[in-house]
């Protein structure tokens, strides 16, 4: 390899160096590209057949690669081209930060395929996914941490390559005590999101998708980052709270350990209501309905006011979604059918006046409010 590096050097020394060490770089460099492309078209048939990690990896990599080959395409060009010292010193610098740069690369997009392979198996839509949301939950969580780690030692690298910077790493070092205090204040917010956002993933308080009651408001956990959780309330809106939440305040969650929920519809009656035909009707209603899920269904007196008895209906559903939606058309139905068949139960309050001397009863004044759920 010398000689052949000689050679070449006495063949063009007739030629201006810089003329000779441009042309020799711009070989290289188109040499390069056509090594990247072909040897991208015989990967890509290669992985054909294989399963698809191979193949998104591959699909994915194009670009780093096309960044690796050129680095070591050119660095040949540097060892071949007559260039001064300080010129070769630049160039080489400039490609070791290249070769940092493409493995650090390569590993995020590796991790990234990985992982989207891996919840493939999982899926969110599933009727019961508890077992998918605690996966999808972890390995997102470990992803954008393992992500991060990978981009901070990637520029630690890189920067280490500069003589000037690792000088300052030593006076920094020798310093570290007050450094740390001083990072440690400044960071504080950040790193308290970080080690939350570990302690969730091992955890798991919270998983994507679950049902939440957080600051008064209903919704599903859209996305967990490395420092927030995005919930998406029912009206469409998104409520952005930091990981430290989850870990220091209250909040209610209704799927913690399934999705499946029960229901309660609160119905006032009058005294004179038969319960066993509205506990027929509950049944019937649940019956016919398509968001039962099958499990419980029940009507209970809870109850006894002045005027009215209080009425608890409680029915199960697969999801929460699902709950609400049956909840309504109980109401919907149960107070239709107590229109129909017996309007003298809904509830009322007499008033009694007294006519005569005697103390008889004059008369009896009835009204009638509207039903409360």
């Amino acid at each position: 390899m010398e000689r052949f590096i000689q050679e070449f050097r006495n063949d063009t020394a007739w030629l201006p160096n810089g003329f000779v060490s441009i042309g020799v770089l711009a070989v290289a460099f188109l040499f390069g590209l056509a090594i990247q492309r072909f040897g991208f078209r015989f990967l890509t048939r290669l992985v054909e057949s294989k399963d698809l990690f191979w193949r998104s990896l591959v699909a994915r990599t194009r670009r780093p690669m096309r960044l690796a080959i050129l680095t070591w395409t050119l660095s040949f060009g540097a060892a071949v081209a007559p260039l001064s010292a300080d010129q070769s010193t630049f160039l080489r610098h400039v490609l070791l930060l290249c070769f940092i740069t493409v493995v650090g690369w390569m590993a995020k997009i590796a991790l990234h395929v990985w992982m989207i392979v891996y919840l493939r198996r999982f899926k969110l839509d599933a009727e019961d996914n508890l077992l998918a949301r605690a996966h999808v939950t972890q390995s997102r969580i470990a992803e954008r941490i393992a992500g991060s780690m990978i981009v901070a030692i990637t520029i630690a690298a890189m920067l280490m390559t500069f003589p000037t910077v690792q000088q300052y790493g030593v006076s920094l070092l020798a310093s570290a005590g007050v450094a740390g205090i001083v990072l440690g204040l400044a960071l504080q917010p950040v790193l308290k999101n970080i080690l939350a956002g570990i302690q969730l993933a091992i955890t798991q308080p919270i998983r994507i998708d679950d049902a939440l009651i957080v600051e008064g408001e209903w919704g599903n956990v859209e996305e967990i980052t490395s420092t927030y959780v995005v919930i998406k309330l029912w009206d469409w809106r998104r409520m952005i709270l930091p990981l430290s939440y989850f870990i220091e305040r209250p909040f209610q969650n209704w799927t913690r350990e399934g999705a499946a929920l029960i229901g309660t519809v609160m119905i006032y009656l009058d005294y004179s209501v038969p319960v066993s035909a509205i506990r027929r009707k509950a049944e019937e209603i649940a019956a016919a309905s398509n968001l039962w899920d099958r499990g419980v269904v029940a009507v209970q007196i809870t109850d006894f006011r002045e005027n009215v008895m209080e009425i608890r209906i409680l029915i199960s559903a697969s999801n929460a979604p699902k709950t609400f939606d049956l909840r309504c058309e109980m109401r919907e139905k149960m107070i239709d059918f107590i229109q129909k068949e017996y309007p003298a139960s809904l509830p009322r309050v007499r008033a009694e006046t007294l006519a005569n001397s005697n103390g008889a009863i004059a008369g009896e004044a009835m009204r009638q409010p509207s039903l409360q759920s």
